[in-house]
């Protein structure tokens, strides 16, 4: 949507736009692959992208190697940027914000005194969950448990159990939707009343589909505000509804500053260069120099590490078994 609305203003300065689309397929080493062709074709200068941090990590590396800026909608593991490496950025919180946010909900606002965790053991789901632990305890709180699972379980019994046998007030998932939702429906059939609240994975219409009615009640933490809060995010989200034929998801919009921002830093360049067309490491540089630039998810200002200064963390809540859930509360740094 993003490059379809730039797309006549760069055809005034003498360029066509493209989206080269590829598919990591949530898998690592095919990241590293599709950044491997990324970078052989000379004429991508920037990578949107990507959605997970364990996928972002080790592909970042290559985008580096060959000064491809990238700007992710969606990574929040504190890695991704704390390498320091030039072509990376973000504009969404990290987890080293994210999870303490939570977790003051958690403490503060619930009131949550027995919080058992449990994490998925990937970059993103044990960050976060290690980052609402320190902070809750920091806080006050007894964490009951501190337990593992496997991406791809479907049976939660084990560590739902011994959750059960701690009588924890609250619970806490980092970790994925798919193991969330499945979480939620068979702590809600055990019995388990405690709150139960994940991360920005959580932030999916898929979570509904696989909890039911079960995800009632359901907190999630999420880096993506509901946009259609603001009169020009309900103004984009139906123009997205038109296109597309369904309501955007949590990271739509982010997805779309991303590309906006990358396609402000290529026309700085191309302008700044006579009319020319910018090299990767100008691009690269011209991403990471992006000053208030005001986007329809955020405005954006990155950090000498790739960071956004105007990252925030929110909280929302399912009150019935429908996507999204409502926003209750907004954490800025």
């Amino acid at each position: 949507m993003s490059l379809e609305d730039h797309k006549k203003e760069f055809e005034d300065l003498g360029f066509e736009l493209q989206l080269v689309p590829y598919d990591d397929q949530g898998d690592a080493k095919k990241g590293v692959a599709n950044a491997e062709n990324v970078g052989a074709d000379q004429e991508i200068l920037a990578v949107v992208g990507h959605m997970n941090s364990g996928v972002a990590i080790p592909s970042s590396v290559v985008y580096e190697k060959y000064n491809v800026a990238m700007v992710s909608p969606s990574n929040t593991a504190t890695e991704v940027t704390d390498r320091n490496l030039k072509a990376v950025n973000r504009i969404v919180a990290r987890d080293d914000f994210q999870g303490p946010a939570a977790a003051e909900y958690a403490v503060k606002t619930v009131e949550a005194k027995n919080i058992f965790v449990i994490q998925d053991k990937t970059a993103y789901g044990q960050g976060l969950a290690e980052a609402f632990r320190d902070k809750a305890e920091e806080l006050g709180a007894t964490i009951a448990g501190y337990e593992g699972i496997t991406v791809g379980e479907k049976d939660f019994n084990g560590v739902l159990n011994i959750a059960l046998s701690k009588k924890p007030d609250f619970i806490f998932f980092g970790g994925l939707y798919a193991e969330g939702g499945l979480i939620i429906k068979q702590a809600r059939d055990k019995g388990i009343t405690a709150p139960i609240m994940g991360g920005d994975a959580w932030d999916s219409a898929g979570l509904v589909d696989i909890a039911g009615d079960k995800v009632k009640d359901a907190l999630y933490s999420s880096i993506a505000t509901d946009i259609t809060k603001t009169e020009d995010g309900k103004a984009w989200a139906d123009q997205y509804n038109m296109k597309f034929g369904k309501a955007p998801d949590g990271y739509s919009a982010y997805a779309y500053d991303c590309m906006s921002v990358i396609l402000s830093a290529i026309k700085k360049e191309i302008e700044a260069g006579g009319g020319k067309l910018p090299t990767r490491d100008k691009v690269r540089d011209a991403v990471r120099s992006t000053k208030d630039f005001q986007g329809v998810a955020t405005k954006v200002t990155f950090d000498s590490k790739g960071d956004n200064d105007y990252a925030k963390v929110f909280i929302y809540k399912f009150e019935s078994a429908s996507y999204p859930g409502s926003m209750i509360s907004e954490v800025s740094k």
